[in-house]
């Protein structure tokens, strides 16, 4: 028997918005059980918040859907307590508790705020496995949230990793990166492997929207787009119990967002970087996996023409990037599962582009997680 950690997060700072504090606030997250286990632990994390924040209580309960409906509750503790605070930048793991779970059943995580809380840390995700609820009051031990005070939300608060004690047999592989990750394809590479019979692989997301390899924005206008590879990388990763194996999808951005500080003195060009510079971002990458004892696999950019921001030099830099990442690095080219090149540009195949030109649609991730299913042993 081992840890492997079952459903987990990255963690980033939320949308800026005038107000940073909430109080007397439940949270929910059904989560999807990926294989048998008999004790848990959570971790909370505050990793990207600068002050420190009070918890009063963490519940967890058993599901049968990605719902708020639930059954009885289990309060955990942390040292012996209920109620427990986080320091700045800083994580802590709950006790573990004795927990009876099964493939296929849903667990429910809930976390209640009482007083005052610094509610800028949060990471957005969405996908066919991924719901969460917020609700006004303490409804902790509700089977069901007030349909008049909560509401369901893509964001993630707080909540990092959850850890289950199970076979050995069973291991998790990490999706890491940008948007394309906090989006739709480690859900439907969850739901690929569990349909090829699969059942022993807990998929485990750390992505954050608008991440890059080398560069991070410090101001709060950016400020949910988290932070660059060396600050976040190794925190993210190392958290994840029982994983072997890594897939790293990101660099797109690094590509599209300098635009020059005439167009946004956030975004100057100086920031663009060459596709040798992005490179040793991977190495990097890879060097730190090595260390974790990870298998190593890069998913090759995707399509960005008609982009808001692409000119010819943008298409030129990632297809030099992607043409690396083959030559030196386990590719899973994603890029050639749902585009094509038309005109001399990478172009998404009809039906895989969601619209803006740059994120797949539902069809392209399908698409993308059932390639990547095909690499994971």
């Amino acid at each position: 028997m081992k840890w492997v950690t079952m459903w987990g997060n990255a963690q980033s700072k939320v949308l800026p918005a005038p107000a940073t504090y909430a109080k007397d606030l439940t949270l929910r997250y059904p989560m999807l059980v990926p294989f048998d286990g008999n004790k848990i632990r959570i971790t909370l994390d505050n990793f990207c918040v600068d002050e420190d924040i009070n918890i009063e209580s963490v519940a967890i309960s058993k599901g049968d859907t990605l719902s708020d409906k639930q059954k009885e509750v289990t309060y955990l503790t942390f040292n012996g307590k209920r109620n427990v605070t986080i320091k700045a930048h800083k994580d802590i793991k709950s006790d573990v508790i004795d927990f009876d779970l099964k493939s296929d059943e849903y667990l429910i995580v809930n976390i209640y705020v009482k007083d005052y809380v610094n509610l800028t840390g949060g990471v957005d995700i969405i996908g066919p496995l991924s719901k969460g609820y917020f609700a006004y009051g303490n409804q902790v031990e509700n089977e069901k949230l007030d349909i008049k005070t909560s509401k369901s939300t893509s964001w993630v608060y707080f909540l990092s990793n959850v850890d289950i004690y199970t076979d050995d047999s069973n291991k998790a592989v990490i999706c890491y990166g940008d948007s394309i990750t906090s989006q739709d394809w480690p859900g439907y590479l969850q739901l690929a492997l569990r349909e090829k019979g699969k059942k022993n692989i807990a998929v485990i997301r750390k992505a954050v929207s608008g991440t890059r390899i080398l560069r991070e924005y410090d101001c709060i206008t950016y400020q949910s787009y988290g932070l660059k590879g060396t600050n976040r990388f190794v925190h993210e990763v190392s958290s994840v119990e029982g994983a072997d194996m890594i897939i790293v999808q990101q660099g797109i951005n690094d590509i599209i967002h300098p635009v020059g500080e005439d167009v946004n003195i956030f975004r100057p060009m100086s920031d663009l970087p060459t596709a040798l510079e992005m490179l040793e971002g991977i190495k990097y990458y890879k060097n730190e996996s090595d260390k974790l004892g990870l298998k190593f696999f890069v998913g090759t950019l995707l399509p960005i023409y008609n982009w808001r921001t692409y000119q010819e030099f943008r298409e030129t830099l990632k297809n030099e990037f992607n043409s690396l990442l083959m030559d030196n690095y386990t590719t899973i080219d994603f890029n050639h599962e749902i585009g094509e090149i038309s005109g001399g540009s990478w172009h998404f195949k009809d039906g895989c582009d969601s619209g803006d030109h740059l994120h797949p649609s539902k069809l392209a991730y399908k698409m993308m997680g059932d390639l990547a299913s095909i690499y994971v042993k």
